[in-house]
This record gives structure tokens, sequence and C-alpha cells, in this order.
């Protein structure tokens, strides 16, 4: 799996790169992920394409691009699901997931309005997805402080124009 350098980042950032990395590699059908701040700018990302070479399945089917259209529709659904979370007062969106006819888009709050959201093909299992995405909320969801979202988000600007290479 290719994810951005690790080099140079806090023993915080570096786990939870290693945490998204594992969620990708234990759960089969995974397309691509994303782990989005309140504001929907991108904090950790898999490579879609990568994903697709190293598991020599069928071409990869989703957000077209980039993960940035991953990580914008995330942001989209969370923004939706807060506002009707709101209207009918029943309290803090958990989860969601849009089920399609060739895959599946599950979104889940992590903290403080950061969202992770994974697009999974029609073949993965759902409860194996949110099993694996609760797990990695659990452990990521107190260690992405304000402080280290700036830092991911400085690390994945810096990775997009190359200058950590």
């Amino acid at each position: 799996m290719t994810t951005p350098s690790t080099y140079g980042l806090s023993k915080e950032a570096r786990n939870l790169h290693w945490l998204l990395t594992n969620l990708i590699e234990e759960v089969p059908g995974i397309q691509s992920v994303a782990v989005v701040s309140s504001d929907g700018l991108l904090l950790l990302s898999s490579d879609p394409a990568h994903l697709e070479e190293s598991r020599n399945s069928r071409p990869v089917k989703g957000p077209r691009g980039s993960s940035a259209d991953l990580a914008t529709v995330v942001s989209g659904i969370g923004s939706l699901t807060l506002g009707a979370a709101k209207l009918m007062e029943y309290g803090a969106t958990k989860h969601t997931m849009v089920a399609m006819d060739e895959g599946s888009l599950f979104v889940m709050a992590i903290s403080d309005g950061s969202l992770l959201g994974v697009h999974g093909s029609a073949e993965c299992d759902m409860s194996v997805v949110a099993y694996h995405m609760a797990l990695f909320v659990g452990r990521a969801g107190h260690v992405l402080t304000p402080e280290l979202r700036s830092e991911l988000r400085k690390s994945m600007e810096a990775e997009s124009t190359g200058s950590l290479r």
C-alpha cells in the first residue's frame, strides 16, 4: 500500500498511518479510504490505484481522479447527515451507509466532526467493514487532536506537491 511518507511525523501520526494501512490490508473488498477533518480537508487516505494493483482484482470503481474526490463525498454525506440529525433532534450521527448496485460507501464519525469514509466493492461484507471501521475509530478518536489534524493536513499538502520525496 502506498501511503504518504511518515518520515518526520510524530508518533501519533505514524500510528494513524499504520491503522489506515492495517484497515485496508485486513478487510477484503475495500477500494479506498479517507479520513476527513470537520472542515472537509483530507487528513489521511489510501491509494486506490495501488490497492487494485496489489490485489490483482478487477479495476477500481468509485470516486474518480483522487482520494480528494472520496474526501469530498464523505464530507458532503457527513454534513447532510449532521443536518438531518439536528433537524430530527435525535443526537449526533454515528455512522452512515450508502448501498449501491456495485459497491458501498461507509461513513463513521471519529471525533470533533472528523470522519472516516470507506468505499467498498459489491463483494465486501458490510458487517466486517463496519466492525473494522469501529476499531479504527476507537483507536484513532482519542489521539486526533487539533495539533495532530494540523500535522496530517500539512503532510497531505506536502505529499500532493511532492515536497516530502
